[in-house]
């Protein structure tokens, strides 16, 4: 079974704060469903071509079902709904390869 994976990039953020809420209720959503951070706020990042080093979040699932079950989940739902008006993101789930 492949493992699945959430990939964030947030182009910009201007005031990271209103991003607390978010973040605990994610959290709450990633760590229920078996979820681990590989690499999050505060990491080093270097960015080629048109990447965007601004903040890149990396979650690993044991499974693509997983990662699409957290997403859908009741939990998740309430982060998204605490995301601010006006923000952006780049969010993917993806299969990993075996």
């Amino acid at each position: 079974m492949s493992k699945g994976y959430w990939v964030s990039v947030y182009p910009t953020i201007e005031d990271p704060e209103t991003l607390s809420d978010y973040n605990e209720l994610a959290g709450q959503a990633v760590r229920a469903a078996g979820g681990r951070v590989l690499a999050s706020i505060g990491g080093r990042v270097v960015a080629h071509e048109a990447g965007i080093a601004e903040r890149v979040v990396l979650i690993e699932f044991d499974s693509f079902e997983q990662a699409v079950a957290a997403y859908e989940s009741e939990v998740y739902r309430k982060a998204l709904a605490e995301l601010p008006s006006g923000f952006q993101r780049d969010f993917r789930i993806i299969e990993g390869r075996d």
